[in-house]
C-alpha cells in the first residue's frame, strides 16, 4: 500500500507479482495487495524496470526523465510529462486556427505507460479498448474539461497531474468530480488530451473514492473564443496593413501639383512653352488654368501669347513627323534591300538542295539522308516563296503610289493581281487617302500661322504703343468727365446757396432800413413827448423781436414747401434711419441705404433735402484732424421739447 505522503513499504510474493502488474496495464482499479507480503520502493527505478520487465513491458519513465521525444513536440513542448518514448508522433494544433489535430495511423499501435506522481499514479487503459472520443476541437481553445475525476481528489492533485501538460492560468473543480481546467497556450491543451482513458489512483488506496477514470476532452470557454477572436482580428488587420503597404508600393506615382496662377509662373509658362521638352508638362498647366477661369480682361493678352505659342507649336510637331516619315522611308528602303539579298541567298540555297536530289548525287545518299534533305529542301523552297510574296508586296505599294497612267500602261501587272492584291490595293488606296488629308490640313494650319505671323510682323510696337496710350487717355477722359459732372452738380448747389444768401441779405438791408427809420421815428417822440428810458428798452425789445421774427420767416422760407410726394417719402424715411441711428450718420452711409430702395437718387439730392430741413435734421462734426467725419442728426424731437 502507499500510504499519503508518497513513502511506500511494498512486500511482494514472486508468484502473485505478474497478476497484479497485468490488473494494473488492463487498467483495472481492484488491486488488493497486503501491506504486510509487499515491502518494494516504488520509487526504486530498479524494481520497476525489473517488473515491467517480467511483464513484457517497455520500463517505466520516472519523474526527470523525457517521456515524449522533441520531435513529436512543437517548440516549448514541457517534458516532465512522464509518457513513453515510442509512441506516434501527434501533429499539434496551429494556434489560432482552431483545427483539430489529425488522429495517428491506425496501423502503428499507441502504447502508454504508468504515470508516478507524489500523491497519485495513473494507470493507461487496456490497448486492444478503442481510444476516447472527444468533441469537435473549439476555435482558440484552452480549455479541457476532465471527468471521472476520483471523489478524493483535490485541486492540488490535479494541479500537480496536469501541470506537466504545460502552465495552468485556471481550475475550475465542482462537487460533481470533474473540472474545467484552462491553460497558458492551446498547444498544451494536446499534452492534457492524452491523458484520457488513464485510470487515476491516489496513492496506493483501493477504495472506490480514491479511484476514477479520467475523460479529458475539449472545453468552449468564452475567453478562449474571446481570445482567439481578437488574434484573428489582429491577423487581419496585419493583413489589411500588408495590403494596403503593397497597394502603395505599386501604386503609380501621383501628377505634379498645378501652381497657382500668377504673373510671375505665366511668364515662367510661356518660356517653358517655347522648350519642346517642356511642352507637355506646360500645356498641362495652361489648360488647367484655362479651365479654372483665370482668364479676364487683364490677364487676356498674356493668355492670347501663350495659346498662340502653342500653335506654333504645330509646325514644329509637323516638322518632327516629316522627319519620321522620312526615317521610315529610308528605313523601308533599307529593308527592301536587305530583303532582296535574303532572298538570292534562299534562291541558291534551293538550288543547292535542287541539285543534290538529281540522280547523279541522289544515288549516293543514304535513305535517311535523303529523307532530311528532303524535308529541308521543302522547309527553304516555303521560305523562299514567303519571302519572295512580301518582297512582291512591296513593290506592288511602291507601284501604287505611282500615277494611274503608269498603271493603265503595264497590263501585263493587272494580269498578275489577284484577289488579295487587289485587296492590299484598296488598303494602300485608303491610307494614301488619309495621308493626304492630313497633309490639306497640316498646310492649311501652316498658312493659317504665316497669316497670323504677316499680322504681328505688321502689328509693330509703335502700334501697340498707340493703342496703349488711346486707352489710357480714353480711360482719363472718362475720370475727366465723371469730375466734371461732380463739380458742376457742386456749382449749382453753391450757386443755390449764394441766391439764397443774396435774398438774405437783402431782405436783412431792407429790415434795417426800416428799423433805423422806426428809430429815428421813436426818438423824435421821445424828445417831443420826453418818455421815459422804459419806453425805449421796449422799442429795442420790439425791434429784436421783429429781427428774430424775420429769421424765422426767412428759416420757414427756406423749408416750407416740399416739392414732390417722393421728398415726404424720402423725409419720412431719412427720418426713420437717423432716429434708429441716434449718434447720426454720414450721407454716404445714408446714400447707400437710399439706393436699395431708388437707385437712381444721387447723394447731393439727399444733403438738399437735409439742408433745407433745418428744424429736422442738423449736421455736426466728429473726430479730429484726419478723422474728421460729418454726420446728420434727427433734431426734430429737440425742436418739439424747446417750443
Amino acid at each position: 500500500m502507499v500510504d499519503a505522503g508518497g513513502v511506500e513499504n511494498i512486500t511482494h510474493l514472486p508468484q502473485e507479482l505478474p497478476q497484479m502488474m497485468a490488473a494494473a496495464a488492463d487498467g483495472l482499479g481492484s488491486i488488493a495487495i497486503d501491506t504486510t507480503q509487499l515491502n518494494m520502493s516504488v520509487t526504486d527505478p530498479t524494481a520497476w524496470a525489473t517488473a515491467m520487465n517480467n511483464l513484457g513491458m517497455v520500463p517505466v519513465g520516472l519523474p526527470g526523465q523525457q517521456l515524449v521525444s522533441d520531435s513529436i513536440c512543437v517548440p516549448g513542448f514541457d517534458p516532465s510529462l512522464n509518457m513513453m518514448t515510442g509512441i506516434t508522433p501527434i501533429n499539434p494544433m496551429i494556434p489560432g486556427l482552431g483545427l483539430v489535430p489529425p488522429p495517428p495511423p491506425t496501423e502503428v499501435a499507441v502504447v502508454k505507460e504508468i504515470i508516478h506522481c507524489k500523491s497519485c499514479t495513473l494507470f493507461p487503459q487496456n490497448p486492444n479498448l478503442p481510444p476516447p472520443s472527444t468533441r469537435e476541437r473549439p476555435p482558440g481553445c484552452k480549455t479541457v474539461f476532465v471527468g471521472g475525476l476520483p471523489e478524493n481528489a483535490t485541486e492540488e492533485i490535479i494541479q500537480e497531474v496536469f501541470e506537466q501538460c504545460g502552465d495552468i492560468t485556471a481550475i475550475r473543480k465542482s462537487k460533481k468530480n470533474f473540472c474545467h481546467i484552462r491553460f497558458a497556450e492551446e498547444f498544451m491543451v494536446d499534452k492534457a488530451i492524452y491523458l484520457s482513458g488513464y485510470r487515476m489512483r491516489l496513492g496506493s488506496s483501493t477504495d472506490k473514492k480514491d479511484s476514477g477514470r479520467l475523460h479529458v476532452d475539449f472545453a468552449q470557454a468564452r475567453d478562449d473564443f474571446y481570445e482567439w477572436e481578437c488574434k484573428q482580428r489582429m491577423r487581419a488587420r496585419e493583413e489589411r496593413h500588408r495590403r494596403k503597404l503593397e497597394e502603395d508600393r505599386l501604386r503609380p506615382p501621383s501628377p505634379p501639383a498645378i501652381m497657382h496662377y500668377s504673373e510671375h509662373e505665366a511668364a515662367l509658362l510661356a518660356e517653358k512653352l517655347k522648350d519642346d521638352s517642356k511642352f507637355s508638362e506646360a500645356i498641362t498647366v495652361l489648360l488647367s488654368w484655362i479651365e479654372r477661369g483665370e482668364v479676364n480682361r487683364r490677364s487676356a493678352n498674356q493668355f492670347y501669347s501663350m495659346v498662340q505659342s502653342a500653335n506654333s507649336h504645330v509646325r514644329r510637331l509637323m516638322n518632327e513627323k516629316a522627319t519620321h516619315e522620312q526615317e521610315m522611308e529610308e528605313a523601308k528602303e533599307n529593308f527592301k534591300n536587305a530583303l532582296t539579298g535574303i532572298l538570292t541567298q534562299f534562291e541558291q540555297i534551293v538550288a543547292v538542295f535542287n541539285a543534290s536530289t538529281r540522280q547523279k548525287a541522289w544515288d549516293h545518299f543514304s535513305k535517311a539522308q535523303r529523307k532530311n534533305i528532303d524535308i529541308w529542301r521543302k522547309h527553304s523552297e516555303e521560305l523562299r516563296n514567303a519571302q519572295s510574296e512580301q518582297l512582291m508586296g512591296i513593290r506592288r505599294e511602291e507601284e501604287m503610289e505611282m500615277s494611274d497612267d503608269e498603271n493603265c500602261d503595264s497590263p501585263t501587272k493587272k494580269m498578275r493581281v489577284d484577289e488579295s492584291a487587289l485587296a492590299a490595293q484598296a488598303y494602300a488606296l485608303k491610307e494614301e487617302n488619309d495621308s493626304l488629308r492630313w497633309q490639306l490640313d497640316a498646310y492649311r494650319n501652316e498658312v493659317e500661322l504665316l497669316k497670323q505671323e504677316k499680322e504681328q510682323l505688321f502689328r509693330t510696337e509703335e502700334n501697340l504703343t498707340k493703342d496703349q496710350q488711346l486707352q489710357f487717355l480714353q480711360q482719363t477722359m472718362q475720370g475727366m468727365q465723371q469730375q466734371l459732372l461732380t463739380i458742376q452738380e457742386e456749382l449749382n448747389n453753391k450757386k443755390s446757396e449764394l441766391e439764397q444768401a443774396k435774398e438774405e441779405q437783402s431782405h436783412t438791408q431792407a429790415l434795417l432800413k426800416v428799423l433805423q427809420e422806426q428809430l429815428k421815428g421813436t426818438k423824435e417822440l421821445v424828445e417831443t413827448n420826453g418818455h421815459s428810458h422804459e419806453d425805449s428798452n421796449e422799442i429795442n425789445v420790439l425791434t429784436v423781436a421783429l429781427v428774430n421774427q424775420d429769421r424765422e420767416n426767412n428759416i420757414e422760407k427756406r423749408s416750407q414747401g416740399l416739392k414732390s410726394e417722393k421728398e415726404a417719402l424720402l423725409i419720412g424715411i431719412i427720418s426713420t434711419f437717423l432716429h434708429v441711428h441716434p449718434f447720426g450718420a454720414n450721407i454716404e452711409y445714408l446714400w447707400s441705404y437710399m439706393q436699395q430702395l431708388d437707385s437712381k437718387i444721387s447723394a447731393n439730392e439727399i444733403e438738399m433735402l437735409l439742408m433745407r430741413l433745418p428744424r429736422m435734421f442738423k449736421q455736426e462734426f466728429t473726430g479730429v484732424g484726419a478723422t474728421l467725419e460729418k454726420r446728420w442728426k434727427l433734431c426734430a424731437f429737440e425742436g418739439i421739447k424747446t417750443t
